[in-house]
């Protein structure tokens, strides 16, 4: 983490917090009063017993701070009370689940009660009762004990062991507040402690004890390029820790301006006198500079009444050259007058500023809508940017406020179809007005660049992603509580437009039958990566609104879909049939919306063929229209690697039609057609296997011909339902083929019947979980007595229970019958969310890449900062029993985790996706993270939320496409 550095006479530094996780470094011991093996030896064994372990998860996005889990250090400093000391930045500014263990491994939940706004410190609270095994210490807080010079250790939970002890010497008592970048936690107006340690990540919220076992300063943070290790001064948590103990509030005072501490060289620069400067040095003989301030936020007590580069000398007529001082005055004076004399430019300014509440500019609530967070701008994040306290701040902008993905932190909204959003009782009052599924405008600004507003339209969500509630804090319980904003108004009525194509010069009007399909994925299933998919489609039949698109665009039917007909008209669209292996998706509108010319595309039954002259008609990502003559190079049956980490939709056993242009890999979506404008081929992008973090994707074309036989299945049915051969073949030579035991005669077959490839089919996979009467290694010659050489000559068992297949196996030729698998129930139906895992049955995915399928209760995905991430529920893995009950299936999962309560331990016997047995406890939260089912009827998603407990109810559907049921036990 680069530091960024406003001091002219310190060097940039690279800086961690220390429960970001880095490699230890090396120390660098100074020199000091040293003492005794036997002595140190003593102290550290009394102190260990009053450090504890805390784990937690910060569960919600907040004042910058995504959602994690992570782990770090606290100390008892209350125990007959039970207050933990820790770091602000492991309490976090937002919502807090966590444990801490003691010496003696016994676990005991805890609970914020106090994060200072400015400082990081923070206090939790736990149950003493709850340490069973041995007695609760407390370690006594002596700000005074830190000197240059002492030695001290630094006694926690460095880089995730359970105990580290580090040494090391105090050498520096003035140093500036660490640096740890922008849109993060940073303190500020405060000295920090500087020694050696070499504390690693974990270490955060460490008690730094000196040999007395008195704790003289609060572990913070370090630097990664040495070993240096920065300390806070516990002035102020100490005080905060007394206000607590006694129940008084801790009151906070400012007046929103930044000091730094500049040495007196660089304040006789600013404009500092040589008599002040005598008789400050005089003072403060200790003193290396004076505070100067560095921001002064705009519209703050201290606004136009003190200036950047002011040397401050005095409040209330009392010298100053310490941060601790000022924040004494400031936190005494809340809604009071100061006095402040400053320096500025050499001349003697007195001026008076109103000391302001520091809690009424922390934010301690927010507000969840439309899969995204909202709070109030906080002082932290102003003041890094010099900003007046005021805004909207977006802390996640997910669902519908998604902007794009590479700027996803520090999003100022400023206001919804025009109407202004200042603070969030604004915002709150624009978004009960917006029904679901409405556009609006929606003006941003990110705090990197204030400069330029960012205007985009938007469709609010208001069916998918919950309800819209407030989130406000509780100190006194720890949690925040949540109560609801009402419900979305009526939607607007659907509106037809008229529109216009743009023309072009392409044959059969076919720029008519293109439209642009934007597909928004609210909930990750089946492993599939992304959240928004945009491109473009095809019509095959305009009365019906019937449209085919690459199934890397729309994944499956748990989405919202969006046809834009002529670059001006966007109506609603729904999924009518996924094919299972050859990655096209036929989605529906309603057309008696669009009064446009749609044109319905003609489609070729002749196939294509290898020197087949064809335009191509390609759609760029920036949606232009490239058009080219060019040849048909080969068609190959296409080989996509699985994803060895998170099984995903592949396309398998299809003829991937590859041409000579290289204009085709800059287009992801198009056409290969005749000169007449007869559509041979669908152009589509198909998703592949992730290599090193980045999805990769391939552009093929296929043929038409399964295309047709769908529509007319569905123009027919309704809906298009084809047997498959479920498994997974890939090409042979025939010169490989002759090893594996074809006969010659076979081998003339196959090359009479294929006059562009020489090529057999072996299969490589079968799926798991169905019966198969084929399996891997065997070489498919012929079905039904067609020989088969080429991917689509599988198409002969789409409407076929089964099928007479000639093999090789083994060496040696035979005849089999091979039931082919429906595909009318394949696709994921039913989703459960529990502890922030989304649990479903194994996709076709998961079956084609595994050999067994342990159970129907398989984890898809984990939600950030929740249960299943912090105790380890993984994804990919199969949950087969809960509390030693078998869960073979989802129901019967469901009537398991129905028996938890919750804030109960659950121990999960799991199954990896590498077939390793594993057995976990994790914690149920059902206030953050409450039990939700979706389940899909044929037409649409009903979703049940289960808040304490769950029990059967009969579902009765809504005319909406997703109906929300809160069920209270």
């Amino acid at each position: 983490m680069t530091v960024k550095r406003r001091s002219s006479y310190s060097s940039p530094k690279k800086l961690k917090l220390s429960n970001d996780v880095s490699e230890p470094i090396e120390a660098d011991i100074y020199g000091g009063e040293t003492h005794s093996s036997a002595q140190w030896l003593h102290t550290i064994k009394q102190v260990v017993k009053s450090v504890v372990s805390v784990h937690f998860a910060q569960v919600a996005a907040f004042d910058g701070e995504p959602p994690l889990v992570s782990e770090a250090t606290g100390f008892v400093v209350d125990a007959s009370r039970g207050i933990i000391m820790t770091n602000r930045h492991v309490v976090g500014p937002g919502p807090f689940v966590g444990f801490a263990i003691f010496d003696n491994h016994e676990e005991v939940e805890v609970s914020p009660i106090y994060r200072d706004p400015v400082h990081d410190f923070g206090l939790l609270k736990f149950d003493p009762k709850a340490v069973h095994y041995m007695a609760v210490e407390e370690l006594p807080l002596v700000p005074e004990g830190a000197k240059v010079g002492v030695e001290i250790r630094v006694v926690g939970n460095d880089a995730g062991e359970k105990l580290s002890i580090l040494s090391g010497f105090i050498s520096r008592l003035d140093r500036n507040a660490p640096d740890y970048g922008d849109l993060t936690y940073n303190d500020f107006n405060t000295e920090y402690i500087q020694a050696a340690a070499s504390a690693s990540g974990g270490s955060s919220g460490s008690p730094v004890v000196n040999v007395l076992g008195q704790v003289v300063a609060l572990q913070a943070g370090g630097s990664s390029e040495s070993s240096t290790d920065y300390f806070l001064p516990l002035y102020r948590a100490l005080r905060a820790l007394q206000c607590v103990q006694r129940g008084e509030p801790v009151s906070r005072g400012t007046i929103q301006t930044q000091w730094f501490l500049q040495p007196f060289d660089e304040c006789r620069r600013l404009g500092l006198s040589a008599h002040d400067e005598k008789n400050m040095r005089s003072r403060f003989p200790q003193a290396i500079g004076l505070l100067v301030a560095e921001t002064v936020l705009p519209g703050g007590p201290g606004y136009e009444k003190i200036q950047e580069g002011d040397i401050l000398l005095a409040v209330n007529g009392e010298s100053i050259a310490s941060f601790s001082r000022v924040d004494d005055i400031l936190d005494s004076s809340v809604g009071n007058a100061i006095s402040i004399e400053i320096c500025r430019g050499g001349d003697l300014i007195t001026a008076t500023c109103t000391v302001q509440d520091l809690h009424t500019i922390t934010p301690d609530r927010y507000v969840e809508v439309s899969g995204s967070t909202f709070h109030n701008l906080s002082y932290q994040m102003a003041r890094i940017y010099g900003l007046p306290v005021r805004g909207v701040f977006v802390a996640s902008t997910g669902g519908s406020f998604k902007v794009d993905n590479h700027t996803s932190k520090g999003w100022l909204l400023e206001s919804i179809d025009g109407v202004p959003t200042n603070d969030l009782d604004e915002f709150i009052d624009v978004m009960r007005k917006v029904p679901d599924r409405k556009r609006c405008v929606v003006t941003m600004r990110n705090l990197r660049d204030m400069h330029n507003a960012f205007t985009k339209v938007v469709r609010i969500d208001r069916h998918w992603t919950g309800k819209f509630r407030l989130a406000v804090r509780n100190d006194k319980t720890g949690i925040w509580d949540f109560s609801s904003l009402g419900p979305s108004p009526d939607p607007e009525p659907v509106v037809s437009y008229a529109a216009r194509f743009v023309p072009r010069d392409l044959p059969a009007n076919l720029e008519k039958s293109f439209v642009t399909v934007n597909c928004v994925i609210p909930v990750t299933i089946d492993g599939f990566p992304q959240t928004r998919r945009v491109s473009n489609g095809l019509v095959l039949d305009a009365e019906e609104g019937l449209v085919v698109v690459s199934r890397y665009t729309v994944p499956y039917n748990l989405c919202d879909i969006w046809v834009t007909v002529a670059d001006s008209i966007e109506v609603e669209a729904s999924v009518v049939f996924l094919h299972p292996l050859a990655n096209y998706a036929i989605i529906k509108y309603d057309p008696s919306i669009v009064k446009v010319d749609v044109v319905s595309a003609t489609l070729s039954a002749e196939p294509v063929n290898q020197g087949d002259s064809v335009l191509f008609v390609g759609h760029t990502y920036e949606s232009r229209l490239l058009v080219v003559t060019t040849t048909v190079l080969d068609i190959p049956a296409i080989v996509i690697p699985p994803n060895p980490m998170t099984p995903r939709y592949r396309a398998v056993n299809v003829d991937a039609i590859s041409i000579d242009t290289p204009l085709a890999s800059k287009c992801p979506s198009g056409v290969l057609c005749a000169h007449d404008g007869t559509v041979k081929a669908l152009w589509m992008n198909f998703l592949g296997e992730r290599i090193n973090g980045i999805d990769s994707d391939y552009r093929v074309g296929i043929s038409v011909s399964d295309v047709m036989r769908s529509l007319k299945a569905i123009k027919a049915h309704g809906n298009a339902s084809p047997r498959i051969l479920d498994v997974e073949f890939h090409t042979l030579q025939l010169s490989q083929a002759r090893v594996h035991g074809v006969s010659e005669e076979w081998l003339q077959k196959i090359e009479d019947a294929n006059d562009e490839r020489r090529q057999v089919f072996m299969v490589r996979k079968t799926s798991a979980g169905v019966p198969q009467q084929l399996k891997e290694g065997d070489i498919v010659l012929a079905l039904n007595d067609k020989v088969f050489t080429r991917a689509s000559d599988l198409e002969i068992a789409s409407n076929l229970k089964e099928v007479t297949a000639d093999i090789v196996r083994n060496r040696q030729h035979s005849r089999l019958k091979v039931h082919t698998v429906a595909t009318d129930n394949i696709e994921t139906s039913r989703i459960i969310m529990w502890c922030g895992a989304i649990i479903h049955e194994p996709h076709h995915a998961v079956r084609q890449q595994i050999s067994k399928i342990h159970s129907k209760v398989y984890v898809s995905a984990r939600m950030k900062g929740s249960p299943a991430c912090q105790f380890g529920l993984t994804p990919t893995s199969f949950i087969t029993h809960v509390n030693g009950a078998e869960t073979k299936t989802l129901d019967g999962f469901m009537a398991e985790i129905a028996k938890i309560s919750h804030g109960s331990y659950v121990r999960l016997r799991l199954m990896t996706f590498d077939n390793i047995p594993t057995v976990i406890s994790i914690k149920t939260n059902l206030h953050y993270f409450p039990t939700m089912e979706l389940c899909h009827t044929g037409s649409r998603w009903v979703k049940t939320t289960f808040k304490e407990g769950m029990h059967s109810v009969g579902l009765e559907m809504s005319a909406d496409l997703l109906e929300d049921i809160d069920i209270d036990d």
